[in-house]
């Protein structure tokens, strides 16, 4: 009953037709156009874009219109010069204003000047910040990608696997009819059958997983079928060499740092800028009207006309704070500067990490290979062998799962090796620049 129940759930489950073939490139195309991660960092992006315009900087003047009107209604009385006095109960007194005003910075010692720059470099810091994202991103793809690839070769060297034991059982059914081997043998045979079919169900729902998981880095549809391509190529020693030597200006956690400090030489020279006088101008163009009563000097007035002023203004001293400000925006360079070395070492060990790792997987899957070419030599000698009778199902199924783990560990050792050499050149700072 266990064989039958395993056997049917295998045929359910059958191999997987023919599907669309998702490429690494297609793969990357669609995790740039459609990933959530990647879209919100461009939206911060384009919001650091916008605080960089001029119209966010203070260059450009300012121009205002304002108008305003009041009326009043109160009990006076008024005395004059020559003695006489006068009462009005309800005296009502009306103005009326408007103006448009001219406001122009001339001269602020800089500051204008080194916050757009500052601004300027904040949007090149969001760039960075943006690529610092898809280089993560791509990581967690291609782990995804080629986690999908090893997974669906297990799963047609466990069909295969199967395949060989469903045969094997065949032939144990057979002899056992000729008298030629005990219950026994078949009923290891089943056993055998039964853990295969065990190990493929589980390879093949954690492969639909794991294109659940790559469906949701392409931000599409969890349940959209693909094949993926289980090719990999690497890169040779030279070209390794190369982006190795230029990882100082690639690396995008150094160009952080260094936009960083950037920013904070500008913060500083921001701060020094409020110790200098600044010049603006200004000008208007008004009108009011003003309505009296009786106990006024005047019954009405009204003006119109064009008025404009220049200033200095000179803070002296601003209870301390202009130089606490300027001593904290030292701090904060001082800070980016040791920061910036300690980045500096800690990018050359994940540098220098990685390339070992890499070396070492590339020698590991190397090997890898000659055991399963040693390993797929010794299961078919014996299935010679025991085919001659001479070796024992025992050691027949011992050889079959030499050459499975062989296999297995094989695939395992190829995509661990290309991901070694991918976040090689992550750390190299060229692994959006590279074709994979």
């Amino acid at each position: 009953m266990k064989f039958k129940f395993f056997f049917i759930a295998i045929l359910a489950l059958g191999p997987l037709s023919a599907q669309e073939l998702l490429t690494p490139e297609q793969a990357l195309s669609l995790t740039l156009e459609n990933n959530f991660g990647i879209l919100v960092s461009k939206i911060s992006e384009a919001q650091a874009e916008n605080n960089a315009s001029l119209l966010n900087t203070g260059f450009l003047p300012t121009l205002t219109a304002t108008s305003g009107a009041n009326i009043a209604r109160d009990n006076q009385e008024a005395v004059f010069q020559d003695g006489n006095s006068r009462t009005v109960d309800g005296a009502e007194t009306k103005r009326y204003n408007a103006s448009v005003n001219l406001n122009v910075t001339l001269f602020d010692g800089f500051g204008r000047y080194y916050n757009y720059q500052r601004l300027k470099e904040q949007y090149e810091l969001s760039g960075l910040q943006v690529r610092q994202t898809i280089e993560q991103t791509l990581l967690q793809l291609y782990a995804a990608y080629y986690e999908v690839a090893r997974l669906d070769e297990s799963v047609r060297i466990l069909e295969q696997t199967f395949q060989n034991s469903k045969k094997r059982l065949q032939r144990a059914e057979k002899r056992f009819e000729f008298g030629s081997v005990t219950g026994l043998d078949v009923l290891n045979a089943k056993v055998d059958l039964n853990s295969d079919s065990i190990s493929l169900l589980g390879q093949r729902q954690a492969l639909l997983n794991a294109k659940r998981s790559l469906n949701t880095l392409l931000a599409r549809d969890l349940e959209t079928s693909f094949e993926v391509s289980p090719m990999v190529t690497f890169l040779s020693a030279d070209a390794l060499q190369n982006y190795k030597e230029s990882y100082q200006a690639n690396n995008t956690r150094l160009l952080l740092n260094r936009s960083n400090q950037e920013i904070s030489e500008l913060g500083l020279k921001a701060q020094k800028s409020t110790l200098i006088p600044r010049l603006s101008a200004n000008g208007a163009y008004g009108y009011s009207e003003g309505q009296f009563p009786a106990t006024g000097f005047l019954a009405s007035n009204n003006t119109v006309g064009l008025s404009a002023g220049i200033n200095l203004n000179w803070n002296l001293f601003q209870s301390g704070s202009q130089q606490v400000g300027i001593r904290n925006a030292r701090l904060a360079l001082e800070a980016t500067q040791l920061q910036e070395r300690q980045i500096e070492q800690e990018v050359l060990r994940d540098l220098r990490n990685a390339e070992g790792n890499y070396r070492n997987a590339l020698e590991v899957y190397r090997l890898q290979q000659e055991n399963v070419t040693t390993a797929s030599e010794n299961y078919r000698r014996a299935q010679s062998q025991f085919e001659l009778g001479q070796i024992t199902s025992i050691e027949l199924r011992q050889a079959q799962i030499n050459l499975l783990n062989a296999a297995l560990v094989g695939i395992q050792s190829k995509f661990s090796a290309k991901l070694a050499e991918l976040e090689f050149l992550n750390h190299c700072g060229v692994l959006l620049d590279v074709s994979i």
